[in-house]
């Protein structure tokens, strides 16, 4: 790193996390001056974002090569009072929790409590949905059944493609303009509607053109005024860069990146999509660029560093927008799972691995940084130089970047229907989640606890958390194991049907009250369909539900099988009693559960067969119902923080695990579970079709001193081709000391920079809660 760039790293690594009102305000102005009135809800939209980037503080780093900021200042962050009001109480808690805190100054609070707040109490999307939903779904969502990603945040989880590289947001503007042209009032009741939501792209196109060109301005200004000649002729270039970029298509490295970076800060001020918007492909989408300027002369290697380095800064300084409740304790941490992807295929199917993506991979060791998260895609046709690279990265113990089996990501998309070239240009995004890149709306809705509905199963429907019946009043008295699993699909397709009834309301609400023009604009094939991004504008429409806790529910179910009904040695109603004492003077009964019985992870069949019924009852309950966007509902499999919560809700499992403490992640086993080391684990894993889900995540854990021979490279690498011949989709690491992390837990002032991988993404030690962190502990520790 240059020395300017080590400065701009600890300047975004020291900044704090602050709510800004900003856009809160202005947005509010707008709508209180009347310009909205009489407008379609896609033009007001638009008009909005435009009066809003129009108005919105510049920001400038000392030194920095990328511009923009969402806010008016590094992890500024605004609110989104049209999608979620926060109250006064929200604002102490953002304030004062001890984790994933936003400072919230006086002129900040006053701001909201005298203009934001006002004006958007009981308009915003979050109390709309809220009231929209049956009294069976609040039910089950106090109870920690499932969760609602759209209760705080709105849809989003896609990825820029590579087509504004070709032409720029004026190309995109005269697609929509022509297809206004093309209209067929007489014969296409859509017809109106499709205008406004073409007029409404439009505008919100000039609304990032325009915010370019205030820059643009401003970059001037300042060269005008600087002494210092290298730096004057810097932001000279830059003022050039803005006035010509995202308006036209760039033409060298440094316009290409600067364009990718205001169509970001447009996406994620426009609404706050979950998860961040992010350029998917970014060796693919550079790499003409890239070759072109180096074959030129006009940019040597490090050049090209130092530009990358400057834009892995700008994602560090914009944290995930606020959550509270629910939603905090589900996905709690600042990254806003923006995932660069390198490797993988080209449109043609060749290897896709280029000079630059080895560039990127030396840009990810040397920034250390949260954000943007990274992964590298691996064929069979990706080199081991290029995965053993990566592996050198993620033996550092920063749990970046995390590894993806390219050929069954496109396996995945193309049994959803997708084009094999759409299939080949897509990859993971978010935590794991497979799509189609710039052609996709993959909205997740939200996390499915699948142990609590074993509890709610084997206690005939009543929650022994909120205290109610919220399940299928279905006796429990079970006398054979599959009399049981009968009843647990019974009660999973009975809360299935309200989470998926909940998700077509939510669905339609935001194509009505919450359309997104300028993520439309960019988006395939939104301008030829004339509709909205969250409305079925896209070329492919999935809704997701995740799965958590599929190891804790195997492994329960193991054990009930095993030890009740098989084997005989407890019956299950004095199961059920040692659960409701938490295994209080049951403690021969909690050995005989923890080390005596089968478990999941160990490439043991009598767990395993159980582990893919699991999978199949869920993916049957899910699979293939419509949404109200022309796709489907489909399944993953991935947690972020939402295994510590909704272990928080469960009472005591028939694994032994006690009360309150979090599930399994992932398709991870349970933590200390598998015994037989990392191959068995990939086989135990690998028993379930990965090729039918949408991404599923699996972290395990070396001891650091393991990876650190090359011998120890070699091996790990053969781990991960073995598990992707097996269709495995996803493996990340943790390398890491326990003793460190204990020290850490003791002294946090120590280890401000310790990082550890969490579930899909990684954070910072101490940020994370302590059960969470006592949970990363836990997890089995592989030496060889």
């Amino acid at each position: 790193m240059t020395d300017r760039i080590k400065r701009l790293r600890e300047e975004s690594l020291d900044a704090v996390p602050t709510i800004s009102s900003e856009r809160g305000v202005l947005l509010t102005e707008f709508f209180k001056s009347g310009e909205a009135d009489g407008l379609s809800v896609p033009v007001q939209r638009a008009k909005a974002f435009h009066y809003i980037m129009a108005n919105k503080e510049l920001y400038f780093q000392d030194g920095e090569l990328i511009v923009g900021e969402r806010g008016p200042a590094p992890k500024a962050t605004p609110t989104y009072p049209e999608v979620c009001i926060h109250s006064k109480e929200d604002f102490e808690i953002l304030h004062s929790r001890p984790k994933v805190s936003f400072k919230v100054d006086e002129k900040n609070r006053k701001l909201h409590d005298d203009i934001v707040f006002p004006f958007w109490s009981g308009k915003s999307h979050r109390e709309k949905v809220l009231e929209h939903m049956t009294e069976e779904w609040m039910r089950a969502y106090e109870a920690g059944v499932f969760t609602e990603f759209q209760e705080q945040r709105a849809p989003g989880h896609t990825v820029l493609g590579k087509k504004i590289f070709r032409t720029g947001l004026n190309g995109l503007k005269e697609e929509a303009a022509q297809a206004i042209k093309e209209l067929d009032f007489f014969n296409d009741p859509e017809a109106f509607n499709k205008n406004e939501e073409l007029k409404a792209m439009i505008i919100a196109a000039d609304a990032v053109i325009n915010f370019a060109e205030r820059n643009a301005l401003a970059l001037k200004q300042m060269a005008d005024m600087e002494t210092d000649l290298k730096r004057k002729l810097e932001l000279q270039e830059m003022s050039v860069i803005c006035s010509k970029v995202p308006a036209n298509a760039p033409e060298n490295f440094w316009e290409a990146l600067q364009l990718y970076w205001f169509v970001h800060i447009g996406v994620i001020t426009e609404t706050n999509p979950w998860d961040a918007f992010n350029p998917g492909r970014l060796d693919q989408h550079l790499y003409p660029f890239y070759k072109a300027d180096i074959e030129a002369g006009r940019l040597t290697e490090e050049g090209a560093k130092e530009l990358l380095h400057s834009f892995w800064i700008k994602f560090n300084n914009h944290p995930a927008p606020p959550k509270v409740g629910i939603t905090a304790k589900e996905s709690n941490t600042y990254t806003d799972f923006a995932l660069i992807n390198v490797g993988g295929l080209k449109e043609d199917g060749s290897d896709g691995v280029n000079d630059l993506s080895y560039v990127l991979l030396d840009v990810i060791e040397e920034m250390r940084l949260l954000q943007p998260s990274s992964m590298v895609q691996i064929s069979k046709k990706t080199p081991d130089r290029f995965l053993k690279r990566a592996l050198n990265i993620v033996k550092t113990g920063f749990g970046q970047p995390s590894i993806f089996n390219t050929d069954a990501i496109i396996q995945e998309l193309m049994r959803q229907g997708k084009d094999i070239v759409d299939a080949r240009n897509g990859g993971a995004s978010g935590c794991v989640e497979s799509g189609a890149f710039g052609t996709e709306a993959y909205i997740l809705s939200g996390y499915f606890n699948l142990s609590k509905i074993l509890e709610l199963t084997i206690y005939g429907g009543y929650d022994k958390y909120t205290q109610k019946q919220i399940g299928l009043d279905i006796p429990a008295d079970f006398k054979s194991f599959e009399e049981l699993t009968e009843a647990y699909k019974k009660q999973l397709n009975y809360f299935i049907d309200i989470k998926i009834r909940g998700n077509i309301v939510i669905e339609r609400l935001f194509a009505e009250y919450i359309p997104v023009p300028f993520l439309s604009i960019l988006t395939e094939d939104c301008i030829k369909n004339g509709k909205d991004y969250n409305d079925g504008g896209a070329r492919y429409n999935t809704t997701y539900i995740q799965g958590v806790g599929l190891g804790s529910v195997t492994d329960s179910l193991a054990s009930l099988k095993y030890n009740v009904y098989d084997q005989e040695i407890i019956s299950l109603d004095e199961m059920k009693k040692a659960l409701d004492a938490d295994f209080a003077g049951y403690d021969e009964l909690r050995a005989q559960l923890l080390e005596n019985t089968p478990k999941y992870g160990n490439d043991d069949d009598y767990a395993d067969d159980l582990m893919r019924m699991v999978f199949e009852i869920f993916f049957e309950s899910v699979n293939g119902r419509p949404n109200t966007r022309g796709g489907v509902h489909r399944i993953n499999l991935l947690p972020t923080t939402s295994h510590v919560y909704f272990g928080s809700v469960i009472g005591a499992l028939p694994d032994g695990r006690k009360k309150g403490i979090p599930l399994s992640e992932g398709i991870s086993p349970v933590q200390g579970a598998d015994r037989h080391g990392p191959t068995a684990v990939i086989k135990s894993a690998s028993k379930i079709d990965h090729l039918r889900t949408g991404g599923t995540l699996l972290n395990q854990r070396f001891a650091k001193e393991f990876m650190y021979t090359d011998e120890g490279i070699d091996n790990v690498c053969r781990l991960v081709r073995s598990y992707f011949r097996m269709d495995g989709h996803h493996i990340q690491f943790n390398v890491m000391d326990e003793k460190v992390l204990r020290e850490a837990q003791v002294h946090p002032e120590n280890y401000r920079d310790l990082i550890v991988r969490v579930a899909g993404y990684s954070d910072y030690f101490v940020d994370i809660t302590d059960e969470l962190q006592e949970e990363i502990i836990r997890r089995t520790e592989h030496q060889n």
